[in-house]
């Protein structure tokens, strides 16, 4: 025992061993040292290390808080959402090749169940020497955004519109005849109306970048062809637009149920015109409307309430056509 007792002293005096009890000897180093610093404090953490970078380039001429590296300073331009169309579906895809719609490439599903809409597709695309992708099912599901796309689909490259003041041009043949679209949305819609102008002498369609539609696969199939010879110009703002054709020499009619002229007695048909056609349920927007140098109506039966857009341009457009032959 007494042995033992020599034994943990030296220990304890040795000071190479591990010493048993602080006897309070370490007390100071229990005491805390307060809160954890944030992430961003602490000089070494990645999260300091971005912060600082951060504070140096919204430093540095022409820079921004937030901007990312090697723009100098500027947030890179967001991609349109619209810049590229998918058409999904076998009925679909056949249908907008059979319409001569714009395609860039097609798309078909690895060990596809091939029928006679399949076999019609890839013939026609053959035929227009169309790039033909096989890809699996579930890069399709992501291309296609989770769409029905039984297998196949098509990309549609995104349409190249006309600038406004293109279609003010003074050596276009005949009196020129332009059609404004204001708020409408569906592309069956724009389709007719784009088939209507090519079909009643007209030089070209305006459409307004918001709240109206553009020109999708559907409009070009419902155009039946004509959207290759009609171009369709897209104004940033239309009543502006609008105020640009007027000071060019066109008169500017808008159709709504309540106009001041009944169409047939539109006196202004063998002037340069732009027609302004409004949504189905809201009609023509209170602005457009004031910048319209008439208002025209359609005449019809009591038991009709109205015609869709499409409808009223195109009979609209036909009068105009009849009474510059009848002049």
């Amino acid at each position: 025992m007494a042995g033992n007792s020599q034994r943990r002293g030296a220990i304890r005096k040795g000071g190479k061993g591990a010493t048993v009890g602080s006897g309070g000897q370490n007390k100071r180093a229990l005491k805390g040292k307060g809160p954890t610093p944030k992430a961003v404090d602490r000089e070494y953490h990645a999260a300091h290390k971005r912060a600082k970078a951060a504070a140096k380039r919204a430093a540095s001429p022409g820079g921004r808080p937030g901007a990312p590296r090697g723009t100098g300073g500027a947030r890179p331009a967001r991609r349109s959402k619209t810049a590229t169309e998918m058409v999904a579906g076998r009925n679909s895809v056949v249908e907008a090749l059979r319409a001569d719609v714009p395609v860039s490439s097609m798309y078909v599903a690895t060990r596809i169940d091939s029928d006679d809409r399949v076999r019609e597709s890839l013939k026609l695309a053959a035929g227009r020497g169309l790039p033909i992708l096989e890809t699996p099912r579930s890069e399709l599901d992501r291309l296609t955004d989770g769409a029905v796309h039984q297998g196949i689909a098509l990309q549609v490259p995104p349409y190249d519109y006309a600038d406004p003041h293109d279609l003010i041009d003074p050596e276009a043949p005949g009196v020129p005849l332009v059609v404004a679209l204001d708020g409408i949305t569906d592309p069956r819609n724009l389709g007719a109306i784009i088939r209507s102008v090519a079909a009643f002498g007209g030089h070209g369609v305006v459409v307004p970048e918001r709240r109206s539609v553009g020109m999708t696969a559907s409009a070009w199939k419902t155009s039946a062809g004509a959207a290759a010879r009609i171009p369709v110009a897209k104004a940033a703002n239309l009543t502006r637009t609008l105020e640009d054709f007027k000071k060019a020499g066109f008169f500017v009619i808008g159709l709504d149920m309540e106009g001041d002229v009944e169409l047939p007695e539109l006196a202004l048909s063998d002037s340069p015109l732009v027609v302004v056609t409004g949504s189905e349920g809201k009609g023509l927007s209170r602005l457009v409307r004031e910048t319209c140098d008439q208002i025209v109506s359609i005449p019809m039966s009591s038991s009709v309430e109205s015609l869709n857009a499409g409808m009223a341009t195109g009979v609209t457009l036909y009068e105009i056509a009849r009474q510059r032959r009848a002049r």
